[in-house]
């Protein structure tokens, strides 16, 4: 009997799995279709949608500006000083510029975002739930999804594309500055051979990434959120299953969006 048991145990671990990813799963898919259904019905939470707008905003831009300037540095040093074996060094701002825009700005940035405002946004819900405040709106006759899930979505959906803008920017000053200090690569240089490797469709393709990432973020923060159980043990663990959920969200949906845009939108370019 007692040899069976740590089968029996991790048989169970493996089911109480399976079961959480098929309840997420289903869960996920419904808060998404009660979201977009809801989305155009009265009243529209406008005023919500910019107070989560600002919030977002206000909270990430200097964590995201620090990150995107010591992202293009990096990125400037690590190229250059690879290149320069092999007397490769002036294609160093074309493959920042390309790196930074197509992946390395759109990524970081989600992912800073998921950890600042994913976390903070699911907390606040959970604390919602734990204290009966969302019971409460909906004995109001109002709609949890419209005054909480549809707002946060909304903004994250807008806010998360200009963080990523104003990181694409710090970023390729931060490449700027270093392969001049580093390489001596002027900066005249520098902007001429940028301008001339990007194109539209990778500053394009890149704020599209940013749009599904913060989806998959708000969506999970809200239905996790939404979820809660435990009390203030339980708001920690929802804080802390977001922020991973997030990230592997964020990581694979890039690799499967990367893939779609090399075979629908760069080969046109």
């Amino acid at each position: 009997m007692e040899s069976s048991l740590p089968g029996r145990t991790a048989a169970a671990r493996i089911g109480e799995k399976l079961f959480s990813a098929i309840r997420f799963s289903g869960g996920f898919g419904s808060l998404t279709a009660k979201s977009f259904r809801e989305l155009f019905l009265p009243p529209f939470p406008l005023k919500l949608t910019f107070q989560q707008v600002y919030a977002i905003g206000n909270q990430s831009l200097v964590l995201v500006l620090i990150t995107g300037f010591a992202t293009g540095s990096v990125m400037a040093l690590q190229f250059g000083f690879g290149l320069q074996r092999f007397g490769g060094t002036l294609y160093v701002p074309k493959l920042t510029a390309l790196s930074i825009l197509r992946e390395m700005g759109p990524v970081f940035t989600s992912l800073l975002v998921a950890g600042r405002i994913g976390s903070g946004m699911a907390s606040e819900i959970a604390s919602m739930k734990v204290t009966q405040q969302i019971d409460a709106i909906r004995a109001l006759g109002t709609s949890p999804i419209q005054r909480i899930v549809i707002p946060r979505l909304l903004a994250c959906m807008i806010a998360l594309p200009l963080l990523t803008l104003m990181a694409d920017y710090i970023a390729l000053v931060g490449s700027m500055l270093v392969a001049h200090l580093e390489l001596n690569i002027g900066f005249d240089f520098f902007i001429a051979k940028a301008k001339e490797a990007l194109t539209f469709a990778d500053l394009f393709t890149g704020m599209a990434k940013t749009v599904v990432f913060a989806f998959f973020i708000a969506i999970s923060a809200c239905w996790k959120g939404l979820n809660t159980q435990g009390g203030t043990q339980g708001v920690g663990q929802t804080t802390t299953w977001v922020v991973v959920a997030s990230s592997i969200f964020i990581m694979i949906a890039d690799f499967f969006l990367t893939k779609f845009f090399f075979i629908t939108v760069y080969p046109k370019y």
